[in-house]
C-alpha cells in the first residue's frame, strides 16, 4: 500500500507575541491520500492559513509531526525542505504571482531555471503545461494581454511544471468572478480526475463544493472532517 501524500500527527504551531505565545495551531490529526481533493475551510483566524503553510514547507511546526509522501519534514533542515517542495509541491495563489515583464512561457518554466533545466527543454515542457490548461497559443503573450481567469491557469501550468505528487491552492478564485471561477474549479477538477492531489483553501461553501472532501478549522482545531455532501438530483 502507497505512503499517504500527507500524514499530519498532533501539529501545532505557536508564535510569539508580545503578550506571550500565541497557538495558532493545535494538535491536527489529518491523513491524505494520494488523488484525493480537499478543501480546507474556516473563518479568519481560524488556523486554516497557517496549517497551509506548513503543508507546503513554507514555515515549520512547533510541535508534532509532518510526513510528506512518507518523509518527517519537521526534522528536516531549510535547504532539505527547499528540495522537498521544489520536487513534491505546487503552489496556486489568489494574486496568481506572474511576473509582468515575462511572457505565458517564461513565467511558466521559471521553476525550471532554478532546477538547472536547459533552456529547450524547459519551452517544451512550458508549452506541453500551457496546452493542458487551454492556453498554448498565449505562449509569446505578457500576463498583462490576458484575463485574469487566464493568469491563474498560466499559474496553475506553472504549478504542474515538475509533475508534483501535490498542488496546494490558497484562495484560488479569490480575484475572479464566478463564472470564471467554475471554470477554474472544472479545470482542477480534471486535474484531479487525471490523478493529481490536490489541497486548497477557501471560505467560499460553492468552490468547496467541488472537492470529494471538506476540512474546516476553528480556533486554531481541527473541528470536522466530511466527505462533500452531494447535491440533490433534479428532475
Amino acid at each position: 500500500m502507497s505512503e499517504p501524500v500527507i500524514r499530519v500527527v498532533a501539529l501545532g504551531k505557536t508564535y510569539p507575541t508580545a503578550v506571550g505565545d500565541f497557538p495558532a495551531l493545535r494538535d491536527v490529526d489529518l491523513t491524505i491520500e494520494a488523488g484525493e481533493f480537499v478543501a480546507i475551510m474556516g473563518p479568519s483566524g481560524s488556523g486554516k492559513s497557517t496549517f497551509m503553510n506548513l503543508l507546503g514547507c513554507l514555515d515549520t511546526p512547533s510541535s508534532g509531526d509532518y510526513f510528506l509522501v512518507g518523509r518527517n519534514v519537521a526534522h528536516l533542515s531549510r535547504d532539505e525542505l527547499a528540495r522537498l517542495r521544489n520536487r513534491t509541491l505546487g503552489f496556486v495563489f489568489q494574486g496568481f504571482n506572474l511576473l509582468p515583464r515575462m511572457n505565458l512561457e517564461d513565467n511558466v518554466s521559471l521553476p525550471l531555471v532554478y532546477a538547472g533545466i536547459d533552456r529547450r527543454e524547459r519551452r517544451r515542457r512550458a508549452r506541453s503545461e500551457l496546452d493542458r490548461v487551454g492556453l498554448g497559443e498565449y505562449a509569446g503573450s505578457l500576463p498583462s494581454r490576458i484575463s485574469g481567469g487566464q493568469q491563474q491557469r498560466v499559474a496553475i501550468a506553472r504549478a504542474l511544471i515538475h509533475s508534483p505528487s501535490l498542488i496546494l491552492a490558497d484562495e484560488p478564485t479569490g480575484n475572479l468572478d464566478s463564472q470564471t471561477s467554475e471554470e477554474i474549479m472544472a479545470l482542477f477538477g480534471a486535474l484531479n480526475r487525471d490523478g493529481i492531489t490536490l489541497v486548497l483553501v477557501t471560505h467560499e461553501s460553492d468552490i468547496a463544493a467541488h472537492a470529494a472532501r471538506q476540512v474546516r478549522f476553528r480556533d486554531g482545531r481541527m473541528v470536522s472532517d466530511q466527505p462533500t455532501p452531494k447535491a440533490p438530483a433534479t428532475c
